[in-house]
């Protein structure tokens, strides 16, 4: 793990506060977000987690001067007009407390935490309560805020855990909050596998599925209506698996009159490659407000979908 500056020090001591003042906060959709926040009276934040949790501005005698000196320390305290924002948001997973950005979520390099999240971590508790091999070597690819890589290192205390991001800022987050969790992690800036040695017994993907129009690397999931870069995160994944190795991807399908095409290109990429599958629909209906967007003229629903690969 890379040292922690004076700014990463100040965000770790900012989650073992908000731990031991008990902070809580769920993290819904953007849309969600958005309808909340626009609601008469939410124009400035009234407690903490109108702060970290709903990304309110604040007048800077809300905080207490402990909680204010470490966002100053963190250097993510941003100017509101006369008030003040903070960068950075803060939401409760599995006991858990994580950093990622602010709301609203809209730069090239942001760090997302949603409702995935939690679906992402119970898909690889259910996966990992059936078997983690001791000694796993253990991928998150594209870990972002690194709940994947977390989750998995507190349910085998003995894996060695890497986590892969093509953003220095998630690697960043993930970083401190896989130290605020108090599990051992390597991270590597990387978009592929190359700085990762040997084979893996448990591959760990969540990559985006939305056909964005503005193609923010975080949200688009490229061709094959939004499915192109789940199917390429697998097949590089599933290269590198071990005899007996899975590679658990949770992700998001597009589907236009009842066809899947990532489901499609999985089922051949599994008899190619002599790899057991099973695919399933988490929630067969998620996002819908995309439907009335461009690229989605055709879709009748993005289904949310769970994919194991195990080697044979």
């Amino acid at each position: 793990m890379a040292r922690m500056n004076d700014a990463d020090a100040a965000l770790l001591r900012l989650l073992e506060t908000l731990r031991e003042r008990e902070y809580h906060f769920i993290t819904p959709t953007p849309a969600t977000h958005a309808r909340v926040i626009a609601r008469p009276g939410r124009t400035r934040a009234e407690d903490l987690a109108d702060v970290l949790g709903w990304s309110l501005p604040f007048e800077r005698g809300l905080l207490d001067k402990e909680l204010l000196g470490l966002l100053e320390a963190a250097g993510v305290l941003e100017a509101a007009g006369a008030l003040l924002r903070s960068a950075v948001g803060v939401s409760w997973l599995k006991g858990r407390l994580f950093l990622h950005s602010a709301y609203p979520t809209q730069d090239e390099d942001a760090v997302f935490f949603g409702p995935d999240s939690y679906r992402f971590a119970d898909l690889i508790e259910a996966e990992l309560a059936r078997h983690c091999p001791a000694g796993a070597r253990i991928v998150d690819i594209g870990t972002g805020s690194g709940v994947g890589a977390i989750v998995a290192a507190g349910l085998c205390p003995d894996a060695k855990v890497m986590m892969t991001d093509i953003n220095p800022k998630a690697l960043r987050l993930a970083r401190i909050n896989a130290a605020a969790a108090g599990v051992q992690t390597r991270d590597v800036e990387s978009g592929d596998l190359d700085g990762i040695e040997g084979a893996l017994d448990l591959v760990l993907a969540n990559p985006p599925y939305i056909m964005d129009e503005g193609s923010r690397t975080y949200r688009d999931g490229g061709e094959m209506r939004g499915g192109k870069v789940s199917f390429d995160m697998t097949r590089m994944g599933v290269e590198r698996l071990a005899p007996g190795g899975r590679l658990v991807l949770y992700t998001g399908s597009a589907i236009a009159r009842g066809e899947d095409l990532l489901r499609d290109a999985l089922v051949r990429l599994s008899a190619e490659q002599g790899l057991d599958l099973q695919y399933r629909e988490l929630d067969p209906d998620v996002f819908g407000e995309e439907l009335d967007k461009r690229p989605y003229a055709e879709v009748e629903r993005i289904a949310v979908i769970g994919a194991v690969l195990t080697r044979r």
